[in-house]
């Protein structure tokens, strides 16, 4: 598997380098700045592009857009965000994406991490494989304050048991029904019933599709119904 991968300091990204290739990625291209990630996306045509949100020159969000725009001329590119606080403006532009290839549109393979989950490499290397494979993956941090922000004044989701609270949760990460059923010890069919009562009560079209029950979720979280 082919990745791109763009972070500007250096002791990080050779580490990431590293780490990436121990677990049998093949770097195409290691950089450091915005124009070189332009360069690199548009050359390389990898499998999934892990990036730094903050990139020279500006070191604001160039990182980002030059995500954005590369899934704009490559719809379904996957593309792994990683930031060092918790932006969730970052998070929500990301996923509502911008034309046919932005994550709104249900292309799926997109990722927004917090740095911290570099050090644990397990962690790590599996969320580039879950965005890489078409998958969405969402900092639990990202979720836990979109929860807290909503949960203080919403009545659907005060309506959710605790269980169900907790399938959401990982819903929102993007766990499949599979992987929720293995992490909280119950069956996949339990899994499947919590599932439909949550999206009922939040008033939510069901969706077998993994990536956009991710993103009906995080917009119900987010903006409300």
């Amino acid at each position: 598997m082919r990745v791109v991968l763009a972070e500007d300091l250096f002791l990080l990204r050779d580490g990431l380098v590293r780490l990436l290739q121990a677990h049998g990625f093949e770097i195409a291209a290691a950089v450091a700045s915005g124009p070189e990630l332009t360069r690199a996306l548009a050359e390389e045509e990898p499998d999934v592009a892990v990036i730094d949100v903050r990139l020279p020159p500006s070191q604001t969000d160039e990182g980002l857009q030059c995500a954005l725009e590369a899934r704009r001329r490559r719809p379904g590119l996957p593309v792994l965000v990683l930031s060092q606080h918790v932006e969730q403006l970052y998070a929500r532009e990301l996923l509502a994406g911008d034309g046919p290839g932005g994550a709104g549109s249900g292309a799926g393979g997109v990722g927004y991490l917090l740095k911290d989950r570099v050090f644990d490499a397990e962690q790590f290397v599996d969320a580039v494989r879950r965005v890489a494979a078409g998958g969405t993956v969402m900092d639990p941090l990202v979720i836990q304050q979109l929860l807290a922000r909503r949960s203080a004044e919403d009545r659907p989701l005060k309506r959710l048991t605790p269980r169900e609270l907790e399938v959401l949760e990982l819903m929102a990460r993007g766990r499949t029904n599979a992987a929720i059923a293995a992490r909280l010890v119950v069956t996949e069919r339990a899994i499947a019933k919590h599932t439909a009562n949550i999206f009922a009560k939040l008033g939510l079209e069901v969706s077998d599709d993994d990536n956009r029950r991710v993103l009906a979720v995080l917009a119900y979280l987010d903006h409300g119904r």
